[in-house]
């Protein structure tokens, strides 16, 4: 058996990858990401599901080793999505009764242009607040979500902030929101304002009602079309008066 002709179609594989020449392995984020799908709902098949999990912490253990760490970061992304793929998000219609919402904590950020944003001046409105950030995968697939339902809902008095927890802010974000054609409002987002939500992972979204009250929360990747029926519930709905102090 040539050996050396395995090796070298070994190293030729492993140089199509491309990987960036900085980079790192970066074991924190990796978990992270992984509990963020698991957040996404019971697989479809839990067997797979099972080895997928398994693949991604043999994948975070070799990336502490130089050699195998490109190939290692390859098969962590393409187990995360395997996992995405078996995962099917649970039903999480769960409007509160408007007995049992809390208002929502007030905040002014700046968003990209430097303008402020605050949330109590979006009362009246019913608001999705969206904490985010861009490595995380379920984020990615909400996003094209919010684009369409703030186009779609504007009209009937809806909007959508962003919060990006992003740790380099605005070098990260503006590139993305503007390859996603984000159309709404985004702000960075910090630990306090975190802490003050209750924000333990991402994506987290809130629906807020028009009397700056949170109607739900949604931690992890859920349905779009859970998302519609709580908005438009709210939209149809005999809302509490706006004038409610936060």
């Amino acid at each position: 058996m040539n050996h050396n002709g395995e090796d070298g179609w070994v190293e030729n594989r492993l140089a199509t990858l491309n990987p960036e020449p900085k980079w790192q392995p970066d074991p924190i984020r990796g978990m992270a990401q992984l509990r963020e799908q698991r957040s996404t709902g019971r697989g479809r098949d839990q067997r797979w599901i099972i080895w997928a999990v398994a693949a991604a912490a043999a994948c975070v253990c070799l990336m502490a080793f130089p050699a195998p760490r490109v190939f290692a970061h390859y098969c962590l992304n393409c187990s995360v999505e395997l996992w995405q793929s078996l995962s099917t998000p649970a039903p999480s219609f769960a409007i509160k009764p408007k007995s049992d919402r809390q208002i929502a904590p007030d905040f002014t950020l700046n968003n990209a242009s430097g303008a402020p944003v605050k949330l109590s001046e979006f009362e009246g409105k019913v608001v999705l607040l969206n904490f985010w950030a861009t490595w995380c995968g379920g984020c990615a697939v909400e996003i094209p979500w919010f684009v369409e339902f703030a186009s779609k809902y504007r009209d009937r008095g809806f909007s959508v902030i962003g919060v990006s927890m992003d740790d380099d802010g605005w070098k990260s974000v503006k590139p993305y929101i503007e390859k996603k054609k984000v159309n709404y409002p985004v702000v960075i987002g910090n630990t306090a304002l975190g802490e003050r939500y209750g924000l333990s992972s991402m994506p987290m979204t809130l629906i807020i009602d028009q009397s700056g009250r949170i109607a739900s929360t949604h931690v992890g990747l859920v349905r779009k079309s859970d998302y519609q029926a709580e908005i438009e519930t709210l939209l149809n709905s005999d809302a509490s008066a706006p004038g409610s102090s936060r």
